[in-house]
């Protein structure tokens, strides 16, 4: 089995938004289908229609997070050491014509994030 490498805080989140898929989301959406099914009809019911497919895709999240979980090797970047730039690693990268800078962290494919300047290992800036 493959492994993916994972900050502990990532390894964190993972497991935290799983948790609130299993213990609010799909109760609440357990409670939505027997409301809708209790208007009668489910033929016609678009609330029940609705209600299943937010439950088939709720399910399916959960199942991908677990998988994610499942493969995730936890790494702390803290405790890695050497010149080289690796996992964890926080590097700036500076645009030549424009001298413009830019901070990233690169992270495993599951943690990584432009809006917060984290970038995949894997992808072709993080490979460089």
């Amino acid at each position: 089995m493959q492994r993916y490498p994972v900050t502990p805080q990532g390894h964190a989140k993972l497991k935290k938004e799983l948790r609130h898929l299993i213990e609010v989301e799909r109760p609440a959406c357990i409670k939505a289908i027997e409301l809708a099914r209790a208007h009668g009809d489910l033929s016609e019911n678009a609330e029940y229609d609705y209600a299943k497919d937010k439950q088939g895709m709720i399910e399916a999240k959960i199942r991908d997070l677990d998988a994610k979980l499942g493969m995730a090797e936890v790494i702390d970047p803290s405790t890695l050491k050497g010149s080289r730039v690796m996992f964890g690693a926080t590097v700036q990268l500076e645009d030549v014509e424009s001298g413009e800078s830019l901070e990233y962290q690169l992270v495993g494919s599951f943690e990584s994030d432009l809006k917060v300047n984290r970038i995949s290992i894997e992808s072709p800036i993080g490979r460089a």
